[in-house]
């Protein structure tokens, strides 16, 4: 049950003070702290709990969901990878200097996995990050109905912003120039970390034309880490295995 003096200081943003009010009363009076000590304290506590919350809100701003950390990645599955390239992404290096990372891969190699951990990373370590499929991104973007709109939409794509699965679906001329319009924005402003199938050789297959296609490109690796990760799909191992397995069993 709260009290006036702990509605009064969760009126005044103190939550952290306002829910162990009872609790602190007592410590304090039992270790007969002075007003500096009690102070510190408080100041303690509430600087944990803003921290805590800001945390909680930049991970349910970001859309990452639930995804396997790193230590689950097995390095020694991809024929090529480039294990320093990518620890140096995860510990964020790049956003000196608004540096792009690029993920260039096959399915089931896990640059989508890589990506969500970069985010996180980012969220952990204090900035704000947005996790979206190019699809998702895409579809937004394009329902915005007039040009206010979708500058106004535009410019809630302004953290580290991750797109993922560029590549899997071909882009009119419409959604090509919005990409464009995210990707400009960005240029040397911004970092930008995305995922894609597909060798930038191969990017003109998706958009309307080769030259839309080599805007976007000089622009996402003009100051870009390239991550390009070879072998077969983990998953369609994955598959195989459980298969086996259920042949053995059946045979048992």
């Amino acid at each position: 049950m709260t009290t006036p003096l702990a509605d009064r200081l969760a009126s005044l943003g103190l939550h952290a003070t306002s829910q162990g009010l009872s609790d602190l009363i007592a410590r304090a009076t039992k270790a007969r702290w002075g007003a500096t000590e009690l102070l510190e304290h408080l100041a303690d506590e509430e600087q944990k709990e803003r921290g805590r919350r800001s945390l909680e809100r930049r991970l349910s701003r970001s859309r990452l969901g639930r995804f396997k950390p790193m230590a689950d990645y097995d390095w020694g599955w991809p024929r090529k990878i480039d294990r320093e390239a990518v620890e140096s992404a995860l510990r964020l290096d790049f956003l000196e200097g608004a540096r792009n990372v690029v993920i260039v891969a096959p399915q089931g190699l896990g640059k989508t996995m890589i990506a969500q951990n970069i985010a996180h990373q980012a969220v952990l370590k204090g900035h704000s990050a947005l996790f979206v499929t190019a699809s998702q991104l895409l579809l937004d973007l394009g329902a915005q109905d007039t040009s206010r709109a979708l500058d106004r939409r535009l410019r809630h794509y302004t953290s580290l912003l991750v797109i993922d699965e560029m590549g899997y679906l071909a882009y009119d001329a419409r959604n090509a120039d919005l990409l464009f319009q995210v990707v400009a924005r960005r240029y040397e402003q911004r970092s930008l970390v995305m995922t894609t199938n597909l060798a930038f050789s191969d990017w003109p297959t998706i958009f309307p034309n080769a030259a839309c296609a080599t805007a976007l490109i000089d622009r996402v690796i003009h100051h870009a880490d390239v991550l390009a990760i070879e072998g077969e799909s983990y998953r369609r191992r994955e598959a195989e295995e459980a298969a086996t397995t259920r042949k053995v069993k059946s045979k048992r």
